[in-house]
């Protein structure tokens, strides 16, 4: 099958669910662009705080949300189901599922003052549905910090060579954020000066290689993420998610210019097996993809960080809901790159325990741009894919941070931030991270589930239709249980004693929490 005839069909459906099926969602939140913000009625200098406009937003967004999951999910995938069944949830996901939870945390928490969706769940359902929600949250984000980091110092020792751009990255956007909030330096002149020097870093990373062992990284990574989460928003996290987001979408512009110039053939199957080593198609495929299709984390990015800097409500859905169609486009890319590589039927499953999701979607990117960047292809992937790990790593940081301040009564930022270090360090310096990834995928996509009932509870308490936002959070909910069950019954058989602990505390809680939403629900559906 020619590969851009996968790539015309996902193009039509996701402009058209930009451009009618956003919009049919944007109406129930009454849009209002002359409402002040929260960025501007909270200001605070550190976390409410305007985006410089909604580009540089936008770019903070999609490199928070982003980060490696729509990659290495979507190439898990391809691997162990098959192409078609990875590329059919990615789309319709997307669509239907992802980018609605996204703009609907985004645009909820805005008309909230900038709540969190936990924050919301005790408006409009009661107080100790905020507790549950907010500890199931905490929980999964451990997870999603714990893997992230295994994963980047992990890509560290393989990668040598790209370690002076991602940690170099750092103080370029700390230089980048000082000339923009400080200077109030021209915005397009500061960008081309941050965008000089990251190539400068990545022409230099290729001559110059860092060495260490995953330990060593390991401690740097969560080094890192403690000061990004204690600095001013604007200082450090805000201007290196928006240099990430150009590198990002000129690796994403380059994989589809090198689709159109080469429109490589798909010989691979497309379509493996139903049930595999890591599980049935149902659910495991719907968890392992993740954040291209869906993601709850996303909900706590929208409703953490992002809802604090928009400047207006009618760049919500450029940046909930495109931010969500464009992870979609990179998770397309990932599942081309996959499925080129393989000609022939072979055991997929077995290729995939010899070669990582990383080096599969670098060999995959790098024939594709061959026409374009020459034999640096892979590299400049495997570069992206560190940068956005990192994106990940310090954002889920700093709304943990959060969680920990509310959930605890640790009001010292310095103190809250240590404690989600070690405890993540701890899970991180445990395992691999191929052992925690299904059990972050699960409970990333029960958080979305649950972030749904939360969203449709509030749309009830406005009188308002719940069923865009209900029939999804009811399917993810099925889906999510299910596989972390499965998963469960996989940990306490290979005694994995620690993560069938957390696994068990995150059915339980999801448990309780939807007991909570279903008296709502119901009696939400009755006054309507």
């Amino acid at each position: 099958m020619n590969s851009l005839i996968i790539v015309f069909i996902a193009g039509v459906l996701f402009f058209w669910a930009y451009r009618f099926y956003a919009k049919r969602i944007e109406s129930l939140w009454q849009i209002d662009p002359k409402r002040p913000t929260p960025a501007f009625s909270k200001y605070d200098g550190v976390d409410y705080i305007p985006a410089k406009n909604w580009l540089v937003l936008f770019g903070h967004h999609f490199a928070s949300i982003a980060g490696a999951a729509p990659i290495i999910g979507p190439v898990i995938a391809v691997m162990l189901w098959g192409w078609l069944p990875a590329l059919l949830w990615v789309v319709l996901g997307t669509i239907f599922i992802g980018g609605v939870h996204d703009f609907s945390s985004l645009i909820t928490s805005v008309k909230e003052g900038g709540s969190s969706v936990a924050d919301i769940a005790q408006y409009v359902i009661s107080k100790r549905a905020k507790i549950l929600f907010s500890l199931f949250v905490w929980l999964a984000l451990i997870l999603v910090i714990a893997v992230f980091a295994y994963l980047c110092a992990d890509t560290f020792v393989k990668e040598p060579k790209i370690v002076l751009p991602s940690l170099g990255l750092i103080p370029v956007a700390m230089l980048v954020g000082y000339l923009l909030y400080s200077l109030r330096a021209n915005n397009v002149l500061t960008t081309i000066l941050g965008l000089l020097l990251l190539a400068g870093l990545i022409f230099l990373g290729n001559i110059w290689h860092i060495n260490g062992n995953i330990k060593i990284w390991l401690l740097v990574l969560f080094i890192y993420c403690y000061f990004a989460s204690i600095l001013p928003v604007n200082i450090l996290l805000q201007p290196r998610d928006y240099l990430s987001s150009f590198l990002l979408f000129f690796g994403v512009g380059a994989g589809y210019i090198g689709l159109l110039l080469s429109h490589p053939q798909i010989n691979m199957p497309y379509y493996h097996k139903w049930n595999t080593a890591e599980g049935n198609l149902w659910p495991a495929l719907f968890v392992t993809i993740a954040c291209g299709a869906v993601s709850g984390f996303h909900s706590l990015i929208a409703s953490g960080t992002t809802s604090k800097q928009i400047a207006n409500e009618r760049h919500a859905k450029r940046i909930g809901y495109g931010g969500m169609v464009t992870e979609g486009i990179l998770a397309v890319l990932a599942i081309i790159a996959t499925a080129i590589l393989f000609n022939t039927k072979q055991d997929f499953g077995a290729v995939l325990k010899s070669i990582s999701p990383i080096e599969i979607f670098g060999k995959g990117y790098g024939l594709i741009t061959q026409s374009i960047l020459g034999g640096y292809g892979q590299f400049i992937a495997i570069t992206i894919l560190s940068a956005f790990i990192l994106t990940t790593l310090d954002t889920a940081t700093r709304i943990s941070r959060y969680l920990t301040e509310e959930l605890f009564g640790i009001k010292n930022r310095y103190l809250s931030t240590a404690l989600i270090v070690i405890v993540s360090a701890a899970l991180a310096f445990s395992g691999k991270w191929n052992r925690i990834w299904p059990l972050f995928g699960a409970s990333n996509q029960l958080v979305a589930a649950l972030a749904l009932f939360v969203l449709s509870c509030w749309l009830l308490s406005k009188n308002k239709t719940a069923k865009f936002t209900l029939l999804p959070a009811f399917f993810m909910l099925i889906t999510t249980v299910v596989a972390l069950a499965f998963q469960a019954i996989r940990y306490f058989i290979n005694k994995d004693i620690i993560l069938f602990w957390v696994d068990i505390c995150l059915i339980l809680l999801a448990g309780f929490m939807v007991w909570e939403v279903s008296k709502v629900t119901i009696y939400g559906a009755k006054r309507t």
